[in-house]
């Protein structure tokens, strides 16, 4: 009998040790790992520049709680808010305490309770995350979700023009939906969204808790659309592996968010924001963000050429291969190979590889690939 609860399906391997973009378990088997934490582990694991932030940051202060002005908090917001039309953060431990920031925020400041999300979308699994999110097998055994969200079809221009009103709070999306199948928005439908909150005065609400923080070759995917978000959620990636998530908002949301208003005891401790300001600090430099467009352009070119069955989908390292194959199998197959994978959806693998992966390493992984999904047809319909 296990002393945990049963609340997640894992896989059967103890991983004891990481390196980069390797893992081992504790029968000393090494694997590539293309999972990365679910894209948390932005520079891979036991990353030197973030283990040294750690253990300096870690003789100084731990935490202090939002008590006490906190300068380091103010360094990072203006950091992750630099040359951008944000203004303000606000700081919490995930990217579901994020985007429940954003949902009260918006409610808030609109004074509005209906909000416009997306089939497929995941946004978490508290109960206002989980009730933006638009999948029912999130919500189903909980009894009443939080009124009111309205879950339309992603990227369908007439459906979101038919149900925006003066009611409408906030649009709520992920620029790739990563959960829901690796779907990344149109530009057609991103400038529909856009130029829909600008005529009717609706709040955009971007959660970029996996597609943030570099994951795409920009500091935010949203960079690379039409839209102009008056929130955006951030996590995974930003604390390289370390707990923390982040609300930034436009300085015309400043005064909605007054004392008293929100709260997080653990949110922005001094040993969180000293290892994502080393986050920021790497992954925010023009130089690195090339380097990640280079990968996703070479794993994107080699996955076309070796696996041409596959639809590949995504934007920079968040990756999805479309396949026929069940994924589960696939996900096994990989792991007896020596590569860890994760999927999205029902048909779609998902790749989310460091975002310092080399170019060996991208053909390694592509490599296994090709022998479980083409030559050996190790995994069939």
């Amino acid at each position: 009998m296990t002393a945990l609860f049963q609340n997640y399906n894992r896989r059967p391997i103890h991983l004891v040790k990481g390196q980069g973009s390797y893992v081992w378990d504790e029968q000393e088997k090494k694997y590539l790992d293309f999972t990365s934490g679910i894209a948390v582990l932005a520079l891979g694991h036991c990353s030197p520049i973030l283990v040294q932030a750690m253990k300096e940051q870690s003789e100084k202060l731990w935490h202090t709680s939002n008590l006490f002005t906190n300068t380091e908090q103010e360094k990072l917001a203006a950091s992750l808010v630099k040359d951008t039309h944000l203004a303000h953060g606000f700081f919490c431990n995930s990217g579901t305490e994020a985007n429940e920031a954003a949902i009260k925020l918006a409610r808030k400041h609109t004074k509005k309770h209906k909000m416009i999300t997306f089939i497929n979308s995941f946004h978490g699994r508290t109960f206002g995350a989980m009730s933006a999110t638009g999948q029912e097998k999130v919500h189903s055994g909980f009894g009443p979700i939080v009124e009111t969200f309205e879950y339309l079809p992603f990227n369908d221009v007439k459906a979101l023009q038919a149900a925006a009103d003066e009611d409408t709070a906030a649009i709520m999306l992920e620029v790739v939906q990563g959960e829901g199948g690796v779907n990344p928005v149109t530009p057609e439908f991103a400038q529909a969204i856009q130029t829909i909150c600008d005529e009717k005065g609706i709040l955009l609400i971007v959660d970029e808790v996996q597609t943030g923080i570099a994951r795409t070759g920009t500091r935010f995917a949203f960079e690379q659309t039409a839209l102009k978000p008056n929130i955006v959620t951030l996590a995974k990636g930003l604390g390289g592996g370390f707990p923390i998530g982040a609300m930034l908002g436009t300085a015309d949301l400043f005064d909605s968010f007054s004392a008293g208003t929100h709260g997080s005891t653990f949110g922005g401790n001094q040993m969180a924001v000293a290892i994502a300001q080393t986050v920021i600090d790497t992954t925010f430099n023009e130089t690195f963000l090339e380097n990640v467009q280079a990968s996703a352009s070479y794993l994107k070119e080699q996955l076309a050429l070796h696996i041409p069955q596959a639809e590949i989908r995504g934007m920079g390292l968040l990756v999805g291969l479309g396949l026929k194959q069940p994924i589960p199998q696939v996900v096994e197959a990989c792991e007896q190979a020596g590569m860890l994978v994760v999927g999205a959806g029902t048909s779609t693998l998902r790749l989310l590889p460091p975002l310092n992966v080399s170019k060996e390493e991208i053909d390694e992984a592509v490599a296994i690939l090709k022998e479980i999904l083409v030559e050996k047809q190790v995994v069939t319909e």
